[in-house]
């Protein structure tokens, strides 16, 4: 295999967990990450107690996400001192400082809209593992469950695009299929109620992408 040529399997987040028994299915399902939301004013936060009792029932090789929203420094190393956590997801105005300065990996989620430059984000914040689009609104940052323009997203990127915003188990093939990004997060669309997860629609959300990610390949091997 020409393994630079090759195009790897979408990576799968999902995001939003607030009960164990979803965060064991989903894994058992087979998604790739979870997150865990460390940001009061959400209706998907979670106490650090929670968190570490949902991390402790996770299976081997199941990514760790934290999310925080301009959180003060203390605070979140306080939550890393009783949570195992993997990667850091900043969500606000954090600086590329702050970000760095916990000696975890981190992504940056950056909310698009017009004015967004993908090109000085990536400069800002280099030494993030990617950068996470999504939606934007004046007063939510994250979770809104709406869509944006997948137009705003550059073609070439140098950082790994994880796509977020209003995806869902109808929308996510077309998606993939504009942007093409290394990874997809999902909350609301997987969702029964606000961080209870429908284990149907995350079946059916895996299925989706596993379903474009076996049509690329074997376009790729043709």
């Amino acid at each position: 295999m020409n393994v630079a040529n090759y195009c790897p399997r979408i990576r799968v987040k999902i995001c939003g967990f607030t009960r164990k028994s979803d965060v064991v299915n989903a894994a058992l399902l087979g998604v790739d990450a979870i997150g865990l939301v460390f940001y009061p004013p959400s209706s998907r936060c979670v106490s650090p107690d929670t968190a570490a009792d949902i991390v402790r029932a996770l299976p081997p090789f199941v990514t760790v996400v934290a999310l925080f929203v301009d959180e003060e420094s203390e605070t979140i190393r306080d939550i890393l001192h009783q949570v195992p956590v993997d990667l850091l997801q900043f969500h606000g105005d954090e600086s590329p400082e702050l970000c760095g300065s916990f000696r975890v990996p981190y992504i940056k989620a950056v909310r698009m809209n017009s004015e967004v430059d993908i090109g000085e984000i990536e400069k800002r914040y280099s030494d993030a593992r990617g950068l996470l689009l999504d939606a934007y609104h004046p007063d939510q940052k994250g979770g809104t469950g709406l869509q944006f323009d997948w137009g705003l997203i550059p073609r070439k990127s140098c950082m790994p695009v994880v796509l977020a915003g209003g995806l869902n188990p109808d929308n996510v093939q077309d998606a993939l299929d504009r942007v093409r990004p290394f990874a997809v997060d999902v909350s609301s669309g997987v969702e029964s109620g606000k961080g209870l997860k429908d284990m149907n629609k995350v079946a059916a959300f895996l299925r989706e992408v596993q379903e474009f990610d076996g049509r690329v390949d074997k376009l790729e091997r043709t």
